[in-house]
């Protein structure tokens, strides 16, 4: 831990590459060679990316999210074990065993990088974007975590505290976001559409009403 933050330990199958980054696309033209060459079925990894992106996604952890904010008893149980917690919803498996969810409040912002590589809680996030492999984002958010912050245009009080937590293979976090004003009387459904991937991360906030109506 250091003063400021704590550091615990659209896929589109076509073959134009015009702007996709060097590394896309090598993924491309490998995922190109392994279809033609018989090594690949279109259809299964199709199905394999939908179900990463739309069911294996931010959803699972948006719906963890919006529990938290709706169930008081939910909020604490998640707090307290959150891998225990995340699996009465359904939402267990690899890189999701040892999860720990920590919550922003009025004075504390939390962040999560993984400064090593990119572990990842897939259960509840799904695919991590390319910018959390980042060797920039993975340096920067140790070290400016405010500029970071900034980088992603969420400008927080000065007196607000930044902890950064470092997920490794032993541990993974979960970020409760801050619930948004006039959102009293919400289901969870509802609070869910506020919550988004970032905002799990804590590069980001949840929306607000406003921007979603």
């Amino acid at each position: 831990m250091h003063d400021d933050h704590h550091h615990d330990h659209d896929h589109h199958h076509d073959h134009d590459h015009s702007e996709l980054s060097p590394m896309d696309a090598r993924v491309r033209a490998l995922e190109t060679i392994l279809v033609e060459k018989g090594y690949v079925d279109p259809a299964a990894l199709d199905v394999l990316i939908e179900t990463y992106e739309t069911k294996v996604g931010p959803h699972n952890g948006a719906r963890v999210v919006a529990k938290a904010w709706a169930d008081p008893a939910y909020h604490a149980r998640l707090l307290k074990d959150a891998t225990s917690a995340i699996g009465e919803l359904g939402y267990v498996g690899r890189q999701g065993e040892h999860m720990v969810a920590v919550e922003n409040t009025p004075g504390t912002h939390n962040m999560v990088v993984c400064t090593l590589c990119s572990c990842y809680p897939w259960p509840v996030l799904g695919l991590p974007p390319v910018w959390y492999k980042s060797a920039p984002y993975r340096a920067k958010a140790v070290r400016d975590p405010r500029g970071v912050l900034a980088d992603f245009g969420v400008t927080l009080p000065a007196g607000k505290e930044i902890k950064v937590w470092d997920s490794t293979a032993e541990v993974r976090y979960l970020v409760l976001p801050e619930r948004p004003a006039g959102t009293e009387g919400w289901d969870e459904a509802r609070l869910a559409t506020l919550v988004t991937r970032d905002s799990m991360i804590g590069t980001g906030l949840a929306s607000t009403p406003e921007a979603t109506a």
